[in-house]
């Protein structure tokens, strides 16, 4: 499937804006950076890192030309699955991406804890597809 059978229901189609993309970046290097601050908590943490991860995802789409329908549900989750298309995420990744999404869906319904070994992960994996990411970016003149 491609990312054009997707428009309509769970995509749009928009211009690629390099500002936007730069803003993206920028802000999940930040939270990154905001995820090793041990003074706050490991949801605080994990909440950061989470967020870097769905702010590159976001740019993936983006910088392809493509943008989330919001107003649909599983929007985070759309976004994680399509890295493996936008910016060519093995599936292991994927999958391991998606799994932190439902910790963090688990922790802000349910009031669950995240445990150190968890904030940790998410850390590594924000690391880790901002380092794929650029790489991306890069090949692709983006």
């Amino acid at each position: 499937m491609s990312l054009d059978n997707l428009v309509g229901i769970s995509l749009e189609k928009i211009e690629s804006d390099q500002q936007t993309i730069a803003r993206l970046l920028q802000a999940a290097e930040r939270n990154i950076k905001d995820a090793h601050v041990s003074e706050v908590s490991q949801e605080n943490r994990f909440d950061a890192a989470y967020k870097a991860i769905m702010q590159l995802a976001n740019l993936s789409l983006q910088a392809n030309g493509y943008r989330t329908l919001t107003s649909k549900p599983g929007h985070h989750q759309t976004m994680l699955q399509l890295l493996v298309k936008t910016i060519g995420l093995d599936s292991n990744t994927m999958v391991i991406l998606d799994a932190l999404r439902k910790q963090r869906n688990v922790a802000d319904y349910s009031g669950d804890i995240i445990s150190e070994t968890m904030m940790n992960e998410c850390i590594m994996q924000s690391e880790k597809l901002l380092s794929v990411t650029k790489k991306w970016l890069a090949k692709n003149n983006v």
